[in-house]
């Protein structure tokens, strides 16, 4: 398979380069050449979830990637539940949690982790793997990471934006991984980041690559748990997805998965207060606005990157994308009253992320009266995040394992501005 920038003039990559590059030489994101469909026969057979994803993902790495080899990746990266939970006949829950440190960035984290291992082990030069996050991937990705031979990862973060829980979760393991907390804004981060990338300088000198989602190879074992949801659903009809949404790498995954063969009947993109998308949607037009900052502090982005992906699958017409894919954003507020109320009527607990993709399938439902099942994929621990949710329920909130370890752990993070110079300086010493 080979993978084209969305600008348009960078050359065509094969996986392998796709995935160390992670951003095109000429800004663009990689995309598929071509998408396979593998039509629902495929998808109603009797396939362990990383069965499922070694056959859904061999078609776009093959060229570079042994099956032999993608099969032990899978089955190494995807070794945790995945459980469904039913709110009531026609809502569940797709719980994305169940890994090391319980978001759904530990699918994307940990083949990426895997992956990358196996082809550095023919490499001569150091990788290092820069990484912007806003609350979860950071985690995943120090994780996932962690103590990998022959790659050193650098995280960067924004002062006081994520949650206590995320931010030890990130800046207490040590060894190859280093976090950054700047003095900014997630987009401040991620513009950073994109900087360095678009640097020739720097590339010379250091080798990078990206474990954010404008890296391809977060995107595609993202796309499996959407085809497992559905095959557990009864695999015969369309369902509906809500999905939580911040920098859109998520819900690219599972545009990936309905071209597939999935059926769909609507994507629900349900973001916060940072509602680029949604208005987006209504004229047709980006806007440019900076990200505030809400309790869903990891959809707390003003320019979502993969935005460019999504255009580009549509060819640029807003009109076709509205029909696939219903957008709302909703306030903190909203969220709140749904964490509430989801654990009264359902006696269901969730994190103020997944309240959000509760909202978005509520919404759609008001709007259109559609039965059809629908699935909200909870991408995080309500543990993660007490602070907010806590006061909310009025209960305490049990910490998984996973997380008392983190908590115990003393805080290191270097402290820096939101100046490009300022990276590029400490990556050319550290």
């Amino acid at each position: 398979m080979r993978f084209y920038s969305t600008k348009g003039s960078a050359i065509s990559v094969g996986f392998k380069d796709a995935l160390f590059q992670g951003l095109a030489p000429d800004g663009g994101l990689y995309m598929p050449a071509s998408i396979p469909v593998l039509g629902e026969n495929f998808f109603q057979a009797d396939l362990s979830f990383s069965e499922l994803a070694q056959e859904m993902i061999q078609p776009f790495s093959n060229d570079d990637l042994p099956k032999n080899e993608l099969i032990d990746i899978c089955a190494a990266a995807f070794d945790f539940p995945i459980p469904m939970v039913a709110l009531n006949d026609n809502d569940a829950v797709l719980e994305l949690f169940h890994g090391p440190t319980l978001a759904f960035k530990d699918f994307a984290a940990r083949f990426m982790a895997r992956t990358m291992s196996y082809f550095q082990a023919d490499m001569d030069q150091e990788l290092t793997i820069l990484v912007a996050t806003s609350g979860d991937t950071g985690s995943a990705v120090a994780n996932g990471f962690f103590g990998v031979e022959g790659i050193k990862v650098i995280i960067l973060y924004p002062s006081t934006k994520v949650s206590a829980i995320q931010e030890k979760q990130l800046t207490t393991l040590g060894g190859n991984i280093t976090a950054l907390e700047i003095e900014g804004t997630f987009d401040d981060c991620q513009r950073m980041v994109k900087d360095a990338f678009r640097d020739d300088d720097l590339r010379k000198r250091r080798h990078l690559s990206s474990a954010n989602s404008i890296n391809i190879a977060r995107l595609l074992p993202q796309s499996v748990y959407y085809a497992w949801a559905w095959k557990q659903c009864g695999g015969n009809k369309p369902i509906i997805f809500s999905v939580p949404c911040g920098n859109f790498g998520n819900l690219t995954g599972g545009l990936l998965t309905n071209k597939m063969g999935v059926p769909v009947e609507k994507f629900i993109a349900a973001t916060n207060s940072n509602d680029v998308f949604p208005k987006y949607l209504n004229n047709g037009v980006v806007p440019e606005q900076d990200a505030v900052q809400t309790i869903s502090n990891a959809m707390d982005v003003g320019v979502p990157s993969n935005l460019e992906r999504i255009k580009n699958l549509y060819n640029q017409d807003v009109s076709e994308i509205k029909q696939d894919i219903s957008s709302w954003g909703f306030s903190d507020a909203d969220t709140r009253h749904a964490i509430q109320a989801t654990r009264l009527e359902s006696g269901y607990l969730v994190d103020p992320h997944t309240a959000v993709g509760i909202l978005g399938l509520q919404k759609y439902r008001e709007k259109t009266n559609s039965s059809t099942k629908g699935i909200v994929l909870s991408t995080a621990h309500p543990g993660k995040f007490t602070d907010v949710v806590e006061p909310i329920v009025g209960e305490k909130i049990s910490f998984p394992d996973q997380l008392q370890s983190a908590i115990a752990n003393e805080k290191s993070a270097i402290f820096m501005s939101n100046q490009y110079s300022d990276l590029k300086e400490f990556l050319l010493v550290s």
